[in-house]
């Protein structure tokens, strides 16, 4: 059995009582938590005013990621699809607000009323069809939809995932493009197996210089940039803000359906005795683009 949790059983039912206790009891599942987290906020690029911001917390599970947003001084919503990990996240007191729900499903809140979102480790699972009712282009174009809505203008969210292959990650990508979002993939650590982590930063409005994908980190925990790493195109930082380039037109075939083969194809069902509208000057003549 693959040890990836997405493929063993949907979330609801993998983070039951026991595993949700088991996972936020882990002081390695809590150390690596808070360092996504906090490499989250960091390419966030919150304003250092000193002003807490509304965050929203994508899979907060039993509020580990939860607690670094609060020690930074801003208030967070945390939505998650499982029960158990939400009464963990309870107990423990946590200073967020909480809300049960599948964000495959969208995310319910108010437009614009959120100045930044995250996700550790969450957003994967909605590439996965646990259900028969489950198609994972619709429940991605429904979160990335509603996260949009509900960010103010010109905020970011940084995700944070484990895509299981590159076609799962371009799937994500390309479904946050559609929403709208301009931004990309950082890849921390590109050329090692185990620290490798890849954020998917995300800003609500059109590409800009403000929008600009961060870089990387390197093995010495320094930035790197594009001209630092090799030709690998899976360890590359991805950049979506040119999606507007517009499209090369596509060469007419001078053997294609022109006039010709419209009414010899017409001939044919005239032969045949079938009802075929007489032949005009408008003939095959190419319709003018409407809405």
């Amino acid at each position: 059995m693959s040890s990836r949790p997405e493929l063993q059983a949907p979330p609801e039912i993998f983070y039951d009582d026991a595993e949700a206790r088991k996972y936020t009891s882990s002081s390695r599942i809590a150390e690596i938590q808070t360092k996504l987290s906090e490499r989250a906020l960091e390419l966030l690029a919150l304003p250092d005013d000193g002003v807490p911001r509304l965050l929203l917390d994508i899979g907060c599970g039993s509020g580990l990621s939860g607690e670094t947003i609060t020690e930074n001084g801003h208030q967070w919503i945390g939505l998650d699809i499982s029960y158990s990990m939400l009464n963990v996240a309870l107990e423990n007191g946590v200073d967020g607000d909480l809300l049960l729900g599948d964000m495959g499903q969208g995310i319910g809140l108010r437009p614009g009323v959120i100045d930044g979102a995250i996700s550790i480790s969450a957003v994967q699972w909605l590439c996965n069809a646990d259900k028969s009712s489950h198609e994972p282009r619709l429940r991605l174009k429904a979160f990335f939809g509603s996260l949009y809505r509900c960010l103010a203008r010109g905020a970011r969210a940084v995700l944070q995932v484990y895509p299981e292959n590159l076609a799962q990650r371009e799937l994500i990508l390309s479904y946050a493009m559609r929403a709208g979002f301009a931004g990309g993939v950082v890849v921390d650590y590109p050329h090692s197996t185990k620290k490798r982590k890849e954020y998917l930063v995300l800003t609500c409005g059109p590409p800009s210089l403000s929008t600009a994908v961060p870089n990387g980190k390197g093995e010495d925990g320094e930035g790197w940039s594009d001209d630092e790493i090799s030709g690998d195109e899976e360890n590359q930082t991805v950049c979506i803000s040119d999606r507007h380039r517009p499209r090369k037109k596509q060469k007419i075939n001078k053997k294609g359906k022109g006039r010709e083969w419209v009414l010899r194809k017409k001939e044919q069902m005239r032969r045949k005795g079938n009802v075929v509208p007489p032949d005009t000057k408008y003939t095959a003549r190419k319709r003018k683009a409407h809405f």
